[in-house]
């Protein structure tokens, strides 16, 4: 080859490493408040938002925020986590709109941790799970939006795990779980819910949903807990109080209690057609105390 020939092959060559670094996905990437969605994303070299910084981050890695800051809204299309890091306001503050929505491949597990996620009175949703194998919400604070704090509403089987998160003042409700085919599998504890329309609602679609709450209270809204269709909630050591209705279930719904503290709601158990069975240790004081009408064994 002659000297001609190696230049431009040394061209070729060149061009295509710096193309490929240019494309190339870090399993970690930063944001930073005053970072810039131009950048790597790196440590030295952070993105801006969690947009920005999305693109650049691998399946399964993972977004890490550096400081205190609003990242904006990210809608998840892979696996992956995003962690506004402990002891910081890492937030997502929006208006009219979601403000982290999961629509992620069959396989995908997304995780959010020690996230601010603010609708300022007029969001829609703080997170809008519409797909994906599991969703995990860990450390969050999720308030003000005009629907619910979490809204899983899938097409197909998946899991969904919320933990130490407080949802307050979102006007439909804080959790709502349904499923339009297979089965929808959660598990939630430590939640604190305050002010909002329904604490936590399960089913209604055609698919079937299955949750467990434990360690939560749930307080000052309209109903505290609510069973629809073929759905069910076994609720275990939580505190339900000062709401319209404790716990209410639909036609083909079903709340099992054990171990729970339920009081000063306006009605404590509502049965408009669904199941609810009491392990019988559950200690109540409400204004119309209604009464389960089945019994579960705990074991």
């Amino acid at each position: 080859m002659n000297r001609i020939g190696c230049l431009k092959l040394f061209v070729i060559v060149f061009g295509m490493l710096v193309a490929a670094q240019a494309t190339a996905q870090a399993s970690r990437t930063w944001v930073s408040g005053v970072g810039d969605d131009a950048n790597p994303c790196s440590r030295t070299a952070p993105c801006k938002t969690f947009a920005g910084a999305i693109s650049k981050t691998a399946v399964g890695g993972e977004i890490d925020a550096l400081d205190p800051a609003g990242f904006g809204a990210v809608t998840i299309t892979k696996g992956i986590t995003i962690d506004g890091g402990g002891g910081q306001v890492a937030s997502v503050l929006v208006s009219g709109t979601n403000g982290i929505v999961v629509q992620a491949g069959p396989s995908d597990v997304v995780i959010l941790r020690n996230l601010r996620i603010n609708g300022i009175g007029s969001g829609i949703n703080g997170i809008r799970f519409l797909s994906g194998k599991q969703l995990v919400v860990d450390h969050c604070d999720i308030f003000g939006f005009t629907t619910f704090g979490i809204d899983a509403s899938m097409g197909a089987s998946a899991t969904v795990s919320i933990a130490n998160t407080t949802l307050t003042n979102n006007t439909a409700g804080a959790v709502r779980l349904i499923t339009s085919g297979g089965g929808l599998v959660s598990s939630m504890r430590n939640l604190v819910i305050r002010a909002s329309q329904n604490g936590i609602v399960v089913g209604g679609g055609a698919g079937s949903v299955s949750a467990t709450v434990s360690g939560s209270t749930i307080s000052f809204g309209g109903i505290g807990l609510l069973a629809q269709s073929s759905s069910s909630i076994s609720a275990d050591t939580n505190t339900i109080n000062g709401n319209s209705v404790a716990v209410q279930a639909q036609i083909g719904g079903l709340v099992r209690l054990s171990n729970n503290s339920m009081y000063d709601n306006g009605t404590g158990i509502f049965l408009n057609g669904g199941t609810v069975a009491s392990a019988g240790d559950n200690r109540t004081a409400n204004g119309t105390p209604g009464a389960p009408n089945a019994s579960v064994t705990i074991q």
